[in-house]
């Protein structure tokens, strides 16, 4: 029933244009201060009928709303690292491209099983020293980047243009554990990072022509708003609770992606 309601709605009504714009901030909030927010929008869109193929490459529209206005207030708050994130930004840029041609043409049900349980994993990491999540650690931060970091960045990079959900919990684990940087910094350029290498993924998979314009622009408005309200949130409120924050939002996508509760 749920289903069928979702997909007699006229895309053009006003509820129909509600729920796109309250799920896209709800998405700016979660992806801002955490990640992994993009299961709603990815979810919404296929209830209203796109495949999955074309939600994937829908939701990149509002993505780079979000994360335009959040590095933005970011930059403004003087919290994020122009250059050294620009530097780790490359390789995720150039991995998204390859990731964006994989999704194009590969089905990734059993990659999400895999991708559950990976993050499972994660909220031990979490608990094990959260000293370094918060105040990160200076001595890793000040030294310069290895190639196993550009690596991982790049590795990263592959996972956001294939599929994006959750792309920045991995991005937030890589700039904390490998780089040395405390939440709030690393949210700063993990939201960076998004912004430039969005624009590439979005553009393979218009090339394809998987991308519905009406709804991604629709959703995105809610992403917009999103993004600023959430960026401010992070700043004001620290590392300590996007932390906590980051927890519960992995927990949830791990169950959604183990089948343990269904969106639609």
């Amino acid at each position: 029933m749920i289903a069928e309601y979702f997909t007699s709605l006229d895309p053009w009504s006003w509820q129909a244009i509600s729920m796109l714009i309250g799920a896209g901030f709800l998405v700016g909030v979660i992806n801002t201060i955490a990640g992994s927010g993009t299961v709603i929008t990815y979810s919404l869109f296929m209830l209203m009928g796109l495949p999955a193929n074309m939600a994937n490459g829908t939701v990149r529209i509002g993505v780079i709303m979000q994360t335009l206005a959040a590095t933005l207030t970011f930059k403004k708050a003087k919290i994020l690292e122009l250059r050294k994130g620009f530097f780790i930004s490359l390789p995720i840029v150039v991995g998204s491209v390859v990731g964006a041609q994989i999704a194009v043409s590969i089905p990734h049900d059993i990659f999400e099983k895999v991708l559950a349980v990976v993050l499972i994993f994660m909220v031990v990491f979490i608990f094990f020293d959260p000293s370094k999540w918060i105040h990160g650690q200076q001595i890793l931060n000040n030294k310069r980047l290895g190639w196993w970091q550009y690596l991982l960045f790049f590795l990263t990079g592959v996972y956001g243009g294939f599929i994006h959900i959750g792309v920045g919990i991995f991005l937030l684990t890589a700039l904390v554990l490998a780089a040395g940087y405390d939440l709030v910094r690393a949210n700063a350029i993990k939201i960076m990072a998004v912004f430039l290498y969005a624009p590439f993924a979005l553009a393979v998979f218009i090339i394809n022509g998987e991308v519905n314009y009406h709804l991604g622009l629709i959703a995105a408005i809610g992403n917009l708003i999103g993004g600023i309200t959430a960026s401010k949130l992070a700043i004001k409120k620290g590392a300590g609770f996007i932390r906590w924050f980051l927890i519960v939002i992995i927990v949830l996508f791990a169950m959604k992606l183990l089948n343990i509760f269904e969106l639609s």
